[in-house]
């Protein structure tokens, strides 16, 4: 298997930030504060990683609100 080249992966870096920065709009979160986007989501991380219920939870709620869309 050939290894990514650099601009290769440097462009699959950004399309992943660019898309990541887009469900945080699409939460409406544009305009809060980095510090504490940030915290939610270590604070969700915790949460997910503890509680299969919340993990579920919230799956669901982020799969509807992305089939609203379509």
């Amino acid at each position: 298997m050939q290894k990514m080249s650099t601009a290769e992966a440097r462009k699959k870096d950004a399309r992943e930030k660019i898309e990541l920065g887009g469900l945080i709009v699409k939460a409406g979160l544009r305009y809060e504060k980095r510090a504490l986007l940030l915290g939610l989501l270590i604070d969700a991380g915790a949460r997910i990683r503890a509680d299969v219920a919340e993990r579920t939870r919230l799956s669901e709620l982020g799969a509807k609100a992305f089939a609203d869309d379509a």
